[in-house]
């Protein structure tokens, strides 16, 4: 019976440390959710390459992204592109001519259920209790050093990827590139090439004019 009680506390014991082993692994992910919460504007630049194997595919675009936490958005594409998503706080507008010309849809700012409204924000909303995080790696994002980790949602737990892997800055411990694959398959890769937090942002910018001839699918009211 004692050794039946020794055995058992070793194994309590090794299942301790390896939890806090794992805790200490992640604890990057940690620092960055305190870190955005100190966030309420941020505005950059990024590159983003999506990948669709269905159909053997790959593109890459840039532009600009502004955000105004929590409700305000703009991703606006560089040209030849004119896509944009953008938020003014009420009504999500998404305008994708690249892939539906003609169309606007229009839905409440605060749906999440497709168009993340926060940017990187989405990876840092309570992540323990939604994903399992596992590190995988570091690497040097445009001169900062960066830690990797996999986040996989959680039975239960509604997001719109079926695993994502975030790199997150040593230093500030801001996410620098996220990669997110869906649940078709698709991988969206997006490298923020320029970030400044809590800069002055013009509110304007959070304001879309519908382009003459387009279609709106409102969606606000479903």
């Amino acid at each position: 019976m004692r050794h039946l009680l020794a055995v058992a506390t070793v194994g309590v014991a090794l299942g301790a440390t390896s939890g806090h082993m794992q805790a200490q692994a992640t604890e990057p992910v940690d620092r960055a959710v305190a870190a955005w919460a100190k966030v309420r504007t941020v505005r950059g630049t990024f590159e983003q390459t999506v990948s669709n194997p269905l159909v053997d595919s790959k593109a890459t675009t840039h532009g600009e992204y502004a955000q105004e936490r929590p409700n305000r958005l703009s991703i606006r594409f560089s040209a030849p592109q004119t896509d944009a998503i953008v938020s003014d706080g009420q009504v999500l507008w998404v305008y994708l001519p690249s892939s539906a010309p003609g169309q606007v849809i229009k839905r409440p700012a605060t749906d999440r259920a497709s168009v993340p409204i926060d940017l990187t924000g989405q990876f840092l909303d309570a992540p323990r209790a939604k994903y399992t995080i596992a590190p995988v790696g570091t690497k040097t994002v445009d001169g900062h050093a960066t830690h990797a980790f996999t986040l996989t949602p959680k039975p239960g737990t509604s997001a719109t990827f079926t695993k994502a892997t975030v790199w997150i800055d040593d230093d500030d411990s801001l996410i620098r590139e996220f990669e997110s694959t869906e649940a078709s398959g698709v991988v969206r890769h997006v490298h923020l090439t320029s970030v400044q937090v809590n800069a002055p942002v013009d509110r304007a910018t959070f304001t879309f004019k519908i382009p003459k001839g387009a279609k709106v699918v409102d969606q606000a009211n479903r």
